[in-house]
């Protein structure tokens, strides 16, 4: 395994080793703070971060308002007061031997107020920014203005050289370097285009090598590409190090991390980690944000699979094959399904789904009433977490509405990632993942349930496993 060198990243010479960030809650200011403490470089999620009480306990982030708007306004309060709580924390425990960058995703709601709000109460404490899902245009003019790096999130060159031309060319001196994040192999929310296959992934070396290319064509040959998602051993990726055709490369760690005594995940999560095996991540279209992403295997995800085979397609009129009458709703509104369709509709209804659900697509799904009685309250309550939300129609924008009808067979991302990061609660919840997570089970690292420290594992990592 070849040395790793220093890398000069957002003022410090460290190694070349990322913590990716993840939300919510799930990388925290403990965490961060001790990445940073080994020598790498430690990211704390800003994504409705977590602040504490006076007995050190997590705040419950409750909402009393009565409209979405006003409920809106609270969350960003809360994502505010949690960022600069955990770069607090961060800070402290890192004591100055490596910098601490905070994760914000472009696609959560009222992301530039929320990552402003946080950067003028703990700006001296924070030395980067890493954003992604999405095109974060603004998020180098918003760095810039506070004197931090920022390192754009991508999944292709063709990507960066839009936000490139659009924006960071104005802002080049504080570009620390860029993400490569492989939309097939990272954990939670990925960037594959419409193009991709997500059953087929490419190898990522001449997707990074073409990123590489891009970065060189704007003189940016000497920036860092961070590579994300897939990485387990780096003796794996040795002809990446200190590869000419590739330049300076770092990598990125999000799964590894969970396991470990600083992540503040619930040791029902850690335990859940070393049982799974290959194929139990995999890439599904389940979320509001109407992105691809990366979970386990679980109920939660079985519940939403079922919601999507459960389904058939309806006209409000007799058209062709939908010729047949099905009544739906209380006042039993009649609509026109084939008469196969309403065949597997009664068959679903006798296993107990008795509830039909209209989607945007023309479509009815069958759920059992209390996954029923669950959307139409969670749609309720929206808070506006996204910037937009096909589960609720929620936009920021003007109207504070997607002018679309809401979607139930998606869900409230809010509620579950709250529900999974602050309790023992893993089966019914989402549970985010990197691909290679089932490789917990078989490296000896972990062998009899051992979970390492931050700095264990850390040290680990050089060694090339």
């Amino acid at each position: 395994m070849k040395s790793l060198n220093s890398m000069r990243i957002s003022g410090f010479d460290v190694l070349p080793l990322f913590e990716g960030g993840k939300g919510i809650s799930i990388s925290n200011g403990e965490s961060s703070g001790a990445w940073a403490a080994a020598g790498a470089v430690g990211t704390f999620s800003g994504v409705n971060a977590d602040s504490y009480d006076s007995d050190g306990q997590p705040i419950p982030q409750q909402y009393f308002g009565r409209t979405r708007v006003e409920r809106h306004e609270e969350l960003i309060r809360y994502a505010i007061d949690g960022g600069v709580t955990q770069a607090k924390i961060a800070h402290e425990i890192a004591g100055g031997r490596g910098p601490i960058h905070i994760n914000v995703l472009w696609e959560m709601a009222a992301a530039e107020r929320v990552l402003v709000g946080i950067l003028e109460r703990a700006g001296k404490l924070v030395h980067g920014v890493t954003c992604g899902a999405g095109m974060p245009y603004k998020v180098a003019e918003i760095a810039a203005h506070f004197g931090v790096h920022y390192y754009p999130i991508v999944s292709s060159g063709r990507a960066f050289r839009a936000l490139w031309k659009r924006a960071y060319h104005k802002f080049s001196e504080l570009l620390g370097g860029v993400v490569y994040e492989d939309p097939w192999r990272a954990g939670g929310h990925n960037g594959l285009s419409n193009s991709e296959d997500p059953a087929h992934p490419e190898d990522p070396y001449p997707r990074v090598l073409e990123l590489r290319e891009r970065l060189r064509e704007f003189g940016l040959d000497e920036t860092p590409i961070i590579m994300a998602g897939g990485v387990w051993y780096l003796r794996e990726w040795e002809n990446w190090i200190d590869n000419p055709e590739l330049g300076p490369i770092a990598f990125q760690f999000g799964t590894r991390p969970l396991l470990t005594e600083e992540s503040p995940i619930s040791d029902a999560w850690k335990q859940r980690l070393l049982t799974l095996n290959e194929g139990d991540v995999y890439l599904n279209n389940f979320s509001p944000t109407g992105m691809w992403s990366s979970a386990v295997e679980n109920a939660f995800l079985r519940e939403l699979k079922e919601r999507h085979d459960h389904q058939i397609a309806f006209t409000r009129e007799p058209i062709g094959d939908h010729d047949t009458a099905f009544l739906t709703g209380p006042r039993k509104q009649p609509l026109f399904v084939t008469a196969h369709d309403k065949s597997r509709a009664e068959q679903w209804i006798a296993a107990g789904h008795t509830e039909a659900m209209k989607t945007p697509d023309s479509t009815l799904i069958f759920v059992k009433h209390e996954i029923m009685r669950d959307i139409r309250t969670d749609q309720t309550e929206c808070m506006g977490c996204l910037s937009t939300c096909n589960f609720s129609n929620w936009s920021q924008l003007e109207g504070h509405t997607t002018g679309k009808k809401t979607d139930p067979r998606s869900f409230c991302i809010q509620k579950t990632l709250q529900v999974i990061g602050h309790s023992d609660e893993v089966e019914n919840q989402l549970m985010f993942a990197g691909h290679a997570a089932f490789r917990f089970k078989d490296d000896p690292f972990y062998s009899n349930g051992f979970v390492p420290t931050v700095h264990q594992l850390v040290d680990r990592l050089v060694t090339g496993d």
